[in-house]
């Protein structure tokens, strides 16, 4: 099988609480584990929510929320990934680290390249500074984190070796119209799926509606989430990305930005 059952968990999180909010969380990935997806994806600071208190939140990186994902990839065989605050000795501030479990064991991690100015994040995180990609049963996958979602040249830069994005988000109502486009537009300037995750519910005094979506590399949305709790489920195919690259090879006629 050359293809990849995504599962996209839209769901609420217990403001700071992440006991609770993984207990809640457990049935969900098995449900979806057990409806064949081999790829779960969960919110950004998916067990915690989007705060900036993180002399409560942060944790080592062999911490809870990363020691659950590695045990929930290990119990369903699946690979289970969401972002979580991360505090690494002698880095200052710490991460909000996408961390993407693999079912033999191994942990990938990528660290927000953008923390989210506007909202306080750079005052509590620092920004991270590399992309990484992961094959994923044969898909190769690249994580971005909810802000990064605005900045295309992030997403260019690794696009021919990409055949999937894949966005956690705490992403508020306020701006929702922006996600929904910019999810779209990166699939379509890429030619390559993104897998947009974001929460449901209310935290730190803002609202959350979801629209969690799948897009296709020609732009077309294959699933999308309403405001309410839910998982997509959807299947995609990297032969589908090296068809629509070679009938419309858009991308050779990309150059660099002219600077200065």
């Amino acid at each position: 099988m050359t293809g990849l059952r995504i599962a996209v968990v839209q769901h609420d999180i217990v403001w700071e609480s992440r006991a609770e909010t993984l207990a809640r969380l457990e049935p969900v990935v098995a449900a979806a584990a057990g409806a064949g997806a081999r790829l779960v994806v969960l919110s950004e600071m998916f067990a915690v929510g989007f705060s900036m208190n993180v002399q409560l939140t942060a944790e080592d990186e062999d911490g809870p929320s990363t020691q659950w994902l590695l045990s929930q990839a290990e119990r369903h065989r699946a690979w289970v990934c969401g972002t979580v605050p991360i505090r690494s000795p002698g880095e200052g501030l710490p991460y909000n680290t996408f961390v993407l479990a693999a079912p033999d064991g191994l942990v990938h991690r990528y660290r927000k390249i953008h923390p989210f100015t506007y909202g306080g994040e750079r005052e509590a995180f620092s920004a991270g500074k590399d992309i990484i990609t992961v094959d994923v049963d044969g898909v190769r996958v690249t994580p971005f984190v909810c802000y990064d979602l605005r900045f295309a040249d992030v997403f260019w830069e690794v696009a021919a070796d990409t055949d999937a994005y894949v966005v956690s988000a705490n992403w508020p109502e306020a701006r929702r119209r922006h996600w929904s486009s910019l999810l779209v537009a990166r699939a379509i300037e890429n030619q390559a799926f993104v897998v947009g995750c974001n929460r449901v519910g209310e935290g730190g005094k803002l609202t959350y509606v979801g629209d969690s979506a799948v897009v296709s590399p020609m732009g077309d949305v294959l699933a999308a989430a309403s405001e309410v709790e839910t998982t997509l489920l959807v299947d995609i195919d990297p032969a589908t990305v090296a068809e629509v690259r070679q009938r419309f090879p858009f991308a050779a006629d990309r150059r660099p930005l002219l600077r200065g």
